[in-house]
């Protein structure tokens, strides 16, 4: 640290709100337009909106709000054996009782103790503690005691510049791919949902068919390993789970493009979609999602659309644990286009998906970085203004 820094305990440059959940029997709490946070929710590093909404009354209820400029942390759930959810308010969004809701009494600016608590990563996952059920937690005691430097002013802004424009470019990368992938959907719903080139008429050379002729599956090649056994592994491939990256591993299962389906668990968002995960590499899977590519003239990317665009909520069984079995995935219907057909199409969308892939490549070697240099940056070994972006 710089010798003119000082060191100041985080309880005392903010607030601590924790949040609430209405109560789910009450229907006049739920529907609304308030944005609800909860760990499920809380998976980027800007928030503004969320898969469940809650009423004025909802937030009266039980629940309060965290304001425009605030930071929300995850203080307990299993997610916090996985890495540390943490996000800067982009609008006035409600959030549960496992978050908290971290606001500058005003002396040290958000945004620096956002990016500082992102370098803080690798020290806090080491320093989560257990409850009684197993899951992760923070203590409020711990997290108001923790020391944060304090650098002047002048400092402050020029690390909070060098992190932030980092992190608008990932966020711009995110937001270009989102445009595409839409752009992808709507050319395969033209052309294959409302066959608008053929005139609203299925081709004769075209086919109704069940998922099994157009995919084929690899979840026999998946092996699960627990927390325990991944605790000392060194971080290189992603290890995927249902819906997301669970954690990194020091050996793949896998290697190439492949689309992951959510078997059990959470397994398709509010509207009945499944929840679909488009991948490259090398990388590790659990037991928990469904991995796979295409035949037949099908591949992963035209795979990727026709499940993205498909509601499967009808084969999900089990009211507990959720699942979608690999017999129910075979099962449903779908139109298969001629090779000839597919052949085109995919001729139209792979460039779309390179760049996509290439973007997101370009987003990881940048959050890397910016992960590397925050910690220097922040202990005053090395001065912002002399990085050069």
């Amino acid at each position: 640290m710089k010798s003119e820094w000082t060191y100041r305990p985080l309880g005392e440059l903010v607030s601590f709100a924790s949040g609430g959940t209405p109560s789910k029997k009450r229907d006049d709490y739920w529907g609304g337009t308030i944005p609800w946070i909860s760990a499920k929710t809380l998976k980027t590093e800007n928030i503004d909106t969320s898969d469940l909404f809650i009423t004025e009354e909802g937030l009266k209820a039980g629940s309060k709000i965290a304001p425009k400029g605030s930071i929300l942390l995850l203080t307990r759930g299993s997610g916090l054996f996985n890495g540390i959810p943490i996000a800067r308010v982009e609008k006035d969004v409600a959030f549960n009782q496992d978050i908290k809701c971290l606001d500058s009494y005003g002396e040290v600016e958000n945004e620096f103790i956002f990016y500082w608590l992102l370098s803080q990563k690798d020290y806090l996952m080491a320093k989560v503690g257990v409850t009684g059920i197993g899951a992760g937690k923070f203590d409020l005691d711990f997290l108001q005691k923790l020391m944060i430097p304090i650098p002047s002013e002048r400092e402050r802004k020029s690390i909070v510049g060098f992190a932030s424009s980092i992190s608008e470019k990932i966020r711009c990368n995110a937001k270009v791919n989102d445009n595409l992938l839409r752009q992808a959907q709507a050319l395969y719903k033209n052309r294959f949902i409302d066959l608008k080139p053929f005139n609203g008429k299925m081709p004769p050379d075209w086919q109704l068919g069940t998922v099994s002729e157009i995919i084929e599956l690899h979840d026999s090649k998946r092996i699960p390993l627990s927390s325990r056994e991944r605790a000392n592994l060194t971080k290189i491939y992603p290890y995927y789970g249902a819906t997301s990256v669970m954690d990194y591993v020091d050996r793949y299962l896998f290697d190439g493009i492949y689309l992951l389906l959510g078997e059990d668990g959470t397994v398709v968002d509010d509207k009945g979609f499944p929840i679909l995960q488009y991948v490259e590499g090398k990388f590790w899977v659990n037991n928990h999602a469904h991995i796979i590519t295409g035949k037949n003239g099908f591949t992963v990317e035209t795979l990727y659309l026709l499940f993205s665009l498909t509601n499967v909520r009808s084969i999900v069984t089990g009211a507990v644990q959720p699942k979608i079995s690999q017999a129910n995935l075979n099962n449903v219907s779908v139109v298969i286009p001629s090779k000839v057909e597919l052949s085109t199409f995919n001729s139209i969308v792979q460039p779309i998906f390179s760049q996509i892939r290439n973007l997101r490549a370009e987003s990881d070697r940048l959050t890397s970085t910016r992960d590397i240099l925050l910690p220097r940056l922040m202990s005053g070994e090395i001065d912002a203004a002399n990085i050069q972006l």
